[in-house]
């Protein structure tokens, strides 16, 4: 807990939101990781100089905010700040149509091609051995099962860039769209795993050959290809659910 020692602080402060404040400083110093443990109240409150109510508010607004987890006889947990706060803007946003969607898939695809990039020219062998098993898992896999081995293929892209700034971003907007395409889009069809699997080989094969430029092309292609597939898939629910509509008008 000494990064949060190290938090200059106003003695006894009142207002639950300038705590809230020297909290997010501590959960950003570096020293917390998505998934730790933070001090408990009693500690947050003796090391901040604050009444234990202030520290309350301040831990409830943040859990809000999706930044902390608060389990009840465990403790409070952080949690990934880029996923969960991206999330609620995207969860706002998408309530204004398609449109949000097909921006978050642009942002996405301008990540993944730098990282694709990144990752050719820093990547090691375990890296490049664990991506071609990613490989290998979405050439057999079928369904949500493929939809996981893609994940887990540029997620391994994502740990190979060596760039915790951009993989972070990164993974915030693939939980987003991931959480979109669970919602609206239970599984990928074969004809489409066949066509995406034959994306990503010359991806793996110019992170293989540490070709920068290739990487970076190859993954371009393969989100081009996403996107148009999404586009497609986004049509085909859009009139299922106006056909239902219908039915449900018709018959009632």
């Amino acid at each position: 807990m000494t990064g949060l020692s190290k938090i200059a602080l106003t003695p006894r402060v009142p207002l639950a939101s300038e705590v809230a404040h020297r909290i997010l400083d501590y959960l950003f110093s570096g020293e917390v990781r998505p998934g730790d443990q933070i001090p408990s109240e009693r500690q947050l409150s003796e090391a901040l100089g604050v009444n234990r109510p202030a520290v309350r508010e301040a831990l409830r607004a943040l859990s809000f905010l999706g930044l902390l987890e608060i389990r009840q006889g465990s403790g409070t947990y952080f949690k990934d700040p880029y996923e969960n706060l991206l999330f609620t803007i995207f969860e706002l946003s998408i309530m204004f149509g398609d449109r949000r969607l097909m921006e978050l898939i642009d942002a996405r695809a301008e990540l993944e091609v730098t990282m694709a990039g990144l990752a050719a020219k820093s990547r090691t062998e375990e890296q490049l051995h664990a991506l071609s098993q990613n490989l290998e898992a979405l050439r057999t896999s079928r369904g949500s099962g493929f939809i996981d081995a893609d994940t887990n293929f540029h997620n391994t892209i994502g740990e190979a860039a060596d760039n915790d700034v951009l993989r972070d971003m990164l993974k915030g907007v693939r939980t987003m769209v991931r959480k979109w395409l669970g919602t609206n889009i239970r599984s990928a069809n074969p004809e489409t795993t066949a066509i995406a699997f034959g994306e990503h080989t010359p991806i793996f094969e110019a992170i293989r050959d540490r070709d920068v430029e290739g990487a970076r092309a190859a993954m371009a292609l393969h989100m081009a290809g996403a996107k148009q597939r999404l586009a497609e898939s986004v049509d085909l629910l859009r009139a299922t659910r106006s056909a239902e509509a219908r039915q449900r008008s018709a018959g009632a």
